[in-house]
């Protein structure tokens, strides 16, 4: 998948493709939509939603340019996919999901493979996160 969707489009930063390479997709999907995890598209995730496709992914996070010092705030926790790439590159995410429905999972999923620079709440991430401010970067 990396090499064929995110390399060959341009996404050069070698810890980025190293955290998509090490970050398995699937486990952020419904079983529904497993086969197609590894294909270049957004899938739903339910609830409206949908999980970024992982070009997307890779090139917001080649933008952000997470440093493994930095605190990152995530605006859409999602599934945690993102929150997974980018916790594999920062010192701390703290991420926020508007639907309690997804937040609640997400989290449970990422505590599961041992993601613990991560702490997400459910929430409108519109004010942010005062109480952990302020943060070294922040993905919407």
């Amino acid at each position: 998948m990396v090499r064929e969707q995110i390399e060959a489009r341009g996404i050069r930063n070698p810890d980025v493709l190293r955290a998509m390479r090490s970050t398995p997709r699937h486990l952020f999907v419904p079983i529904a939509v497993r086969p197609y995890a590894y294909s270049d598209q957004p899938l739903p995730i339910g609830f409206g939603q949908s999980i970024s496709q992982p070009y997307i992914v890779a090139l917001m996070t080649e933008l952000l340019a997470p440093k493994k010092a930095d605190r990152v705030l995530e605006i859409g926790t999602g599934s945690g996919y993102q929150t997974a790439v980018l916790a594999r590159l920062s010192r701390h995410v703290y991420s926020i999901e508007i639907v309690a429905a997804l937040a609640k999972p997400a989290k449970e999923q990422l505590a599961a493979m041992g993601y613990g620079n991560v702490t997400s709440r459910q929430g409108d991430g519109y004010q942010g996160w005062p109480g952990e401010a302020p943060f070294d970067r922040i993905l919407l």
